[in-house]
C-alpha cells in the first residue's frame, strides 16, 4: 500500500482547513493552518488563483480522500458502491466511509486520528464482536460492538486519546463506554450527522464526466 511519509499538514494548508490528521496537535495553537494559512510551496502566498469547476471538484475530492485516508483507488470503488445503493449517491459515499474500522475507532475516541487507528488496527488491538480484525477497510454495521483488546488499554497511544476525548465529543449514533474501552454502533450516521463543510455534491459530479 502506498505511503506518504512527509509532514500531513501540508494537506490542511493545501486545503486552507483543518483535516484534523495530527490528533491533539490540530486543536492547539501548533496547527500549522492556525500559523501559516496559506498553502504550501514557493507560490503558497501568491496571488489567489481562479479556479475552475473542474478545479473546485478537485480539490473537494482531495479533501475528502486525505481526511479519511484513502487512495484514489479505493475512493472510486466507494463512489461505484455509492452509486449502486438506493438513496442520494453523495450521502451514501460518506456513509461508507464513516462505516471503516479506521473511522468508527477513531469517532470511538480510541485513537486520535484516523491514520492513528490504522496503525492500531494493523497491530491487531481491536476486536469487533469478539473477533479479532485487523483490516482497516472491513465495514461495520449497526449493532457491532468495537472493543480494545485487555492486554492494549494501556498502550500510551490509546490511553492519550483517551484522556483527550473530551476536545472531540462522541457522535450521538454511537455508544461508547470509555471506562470499558468498548463502544456500540447505534445506527449509520445521518446527513445531519457529518460535517457540513464538506460538500459531497462536488465529488459525485467530478466522478460523473
Amino acid at each position: 500500500m502506498a505511503r506518504y511519509k512527509e509532514s500531513v499538514c501540508r494537506f490542511c494548508r493545501r486545503e486552507t482547513t483543518k483535516l484534523f490528521l495530527k490528533g491533539d496537535r490540530c486543536y492547539t495553537d501548533k496547527c500549522s493552518v492556525e500559523r501559516r494559512n496559506f498553502p504550501p510551496g514557493q507560490h503558497g502566498q501568491g496571488r489567489a488563483k481562479k479556479h475552475t469547476d473542474y478545479g473546485v471538484q478537485l480539490r473537494e475530492k482531495q479533501k475528502v480522500r486525505r481526511i479519511y485516508g484513502v487512495l484514489e483507488k479505493q475512493f472510486r470503488n466507494y463512489i461505484h458502491l455509492a452509486e449502486k445503493r438506493k438513496g442520494v449517491t453523495g450521502e451514501n459515499l460518506l456513509v461508507l466511509l464513516e462505516s471503516r474500522l479506521d473511522n468508527m475507532v477513531y469517532r470511538m475516541g480510541f485513537s486520535s486520528s484516523r491514520s492513528e487507528a490504522r496503525q492500531l488496527i494493523n497491530h491487531g488491538h481491536f476486536r469487533v464482536n469478539g473477533r479479532r480484525v485487523d483490516v482497516c477497510s472491513f465495514r461495520t454495521k449497526p449493532g457491532m460492538v468495537v472493543e480494545v483488546l485487555e492486554n492494549s488499554r494501556t498502550i500510551k497511544a490509546i490511553d492519550d486519546s483517551v484522556r483527550t476525548l473530551s476536545r472531540r465529543g462522541i457522535p450521538d449514533w454511537l455508544d461508547v463506554d470509555v471506562p470499558n474501552f468498548r463502544g456500540v454502533i447505534k445506527a449509520m450516521p445521518t446527513r445531519d450527522d457529518l460535517p457540513p463543510t464538506i460538500k459531497e455534491q462536488l465529488i459525485v459530479e467530478f466522478y460523473s464526466k
